[in-house]
């Protein structure tokens, strides 16, 4: 079965469920966050209630019971941060700063081949599971979560003139990109694929750090956890257009600008890899998002016409500003289906979006691959609470993430 196709039992969410959905037609209304569309499915996993596999739907998603009353997920206790941050460099006011070696520094041992080119053959923690493979992509269950993983060496190596790969101590190992005018894009993976440090190398050896994570937080070989459990329920204390920007309401280009170069929207407790922003929808909210709702998918589609192509061309002016002033800007992509087809297919339909708008950002706008990364999220997150086929459920986000995963002095 393909994403977006016709499933049987499927209903609209109900009672708690309304959740899964953001309701607020009010600009002014506080928005629903995608980590509180995960508190239910987190009291699910902890108190070991067995659901369906549908994120979006009512057994799933039901409260744990005790004694006839409904169980609260435990939650850290509130932080009082203060005041929201100004700008990127007081988001990070919280990190210590670290001495970052370059990421060239180890001395490596080149490999003939790449390693891990099947996804499926990666390297994973414990409960991690292979529950199914779509072409490319393979969808994956850990911790009562479920997710999709894909493969970014296409993008990353798309006109390279030299791609070559490095082992380094601890399982890691080292890809060197070399493109025709001399830029290297060089990334350090851990045992489990994870990038724990990207840089880009100019023709006159200065490097940009376009991600960075202390390696000690994957010392331990359990269950990829969630960073999000560690923070407090976010408290959001701005209204929702200035949280969401959707695109269809944007008058002026130079609004998707305006908003992206705005800062998280609490203090950031520690960098993150990609790919725990990736997997953890707690530390995403951290960050502003853009809903390219203007943007259009046919019904189980992930193919972008030339004329949906154009659409980009404010948001990829934005970028191309923003890259200007600090080219280790990191943009996280995400795509979304509507509830309609298995939610596991959904994943896969929605990764492929979300690398098909990345590839048009690149292919016609020219934004480098290496400052953008995707992740699908199927029906998990969906914008309007309906299991029926929705326009609006079929969309691209896209969130400036940098200050979440590289150290805003990189950009000095």
């Amino acid at each position: 079965m393909t994403g977006e196709q016709p499933a049987q039992g499927e209903q609209p969410a109900q009672g708690e469920n309304a959740a899964q959905g953001e309701a607020p037609a009010d600009k002014d209304a506080a928005p629903i966050l995608d980590s509180q569309k995960d508190v239910l499915r987190k009291r699910k996993g902890k108190n070991g209630q067995q659901g369906g596999e549908n994120a979006s739907g009512e057994q799933a998603n039901q409260p744990a019971q005790q004694n006839g009353e409904q169980v609260q997920a435990p939650q850290p206790a509130p932080v009082d941060q203060g005041p929201p941050p100004t700008d990127d460099k007081s988001a990070q006011q919280a990190i210590q700063p670290e001495r970052i070696a370059p990421v060239t520094e180890e001395k490596g041992t080149r490999v003939e081949r790449a390693p891990d080119e099947n996804v499926r053959d990666r390297r994973r923690p414990k409960g991690v599971d292979v529950v199914r493979e779509f072409g490319d992509r393979v969808i994956l269950q850990f911790n009562n979560q479920t997710i999709v993983e894909s493969n970014d060496a296409p993008r990353m190596h798309r006109g390279a003139r030299n791609v070559y790969y490095e082992d380094l101590s601890g399982g890691r190992t080292r890809e060197i990109v070399e493109r025709d005018n001399g830029v290297q894009i060089v990334t350090i993976r851990n045992r489990y694929g994870d990038v724990i440090q990207r840089s880009r190398i100019t023709q006159d050896g200065r490097e940009y750090v376009l991600s960075y994570v202390d390696e000690r937080h994957y010392e331990d070989d359990g269950d990829w956890r969630d960073p999000g459990d560690d923070l407090p329920p976010m408290r959001l204390t701005i209204s929702r257009d200035e949280y969401i920007l959707d695109s269809e309401n944007v008058e002026d280009p130079d609004d998707y600008y305006t908003f992206l170069e705005q800062p998280p929207v609490e203090r950031v407790q520690r960098l993150y890899s990609i790919d725990e922003v990736k997997r953890s929808a707690r530390v995403r909210d951290i960050a502003r998002r853009v809903d390219l709702d203007t943007l259009n998918f046919e019904f189980g589609s992930a193919s972008i016409s030339d004329t949906e192509v154009q659409k980009l061309d404010g948001v990829a002016g934005a970028m191309e500003k923003l890259l200007k002033k600090n080219p280790a800007e990191t943009f996280l992509i995400e795509g979304h289906t509507d509830a309609v087809g298995t939610p596991e297919a959904n994943l896969a339909l929605s990764d492929r979006r979300a690398e098909a708008v990345a590839e048009a950002l690149t292919n016609a706008f020219g934004i480098p691959p290496e400052n953008l990364t995707t992740q699908g999220y199927g029906e998990e997150y969906l914008k309007v609470d309906t299991a029926g086929p929705n326009r609006e459920n079929r969309r691209v986000a896209i969130r400036r993430i940098t200050s979440l995963v590289a150290p805003v002095a990189s950009a000095n």
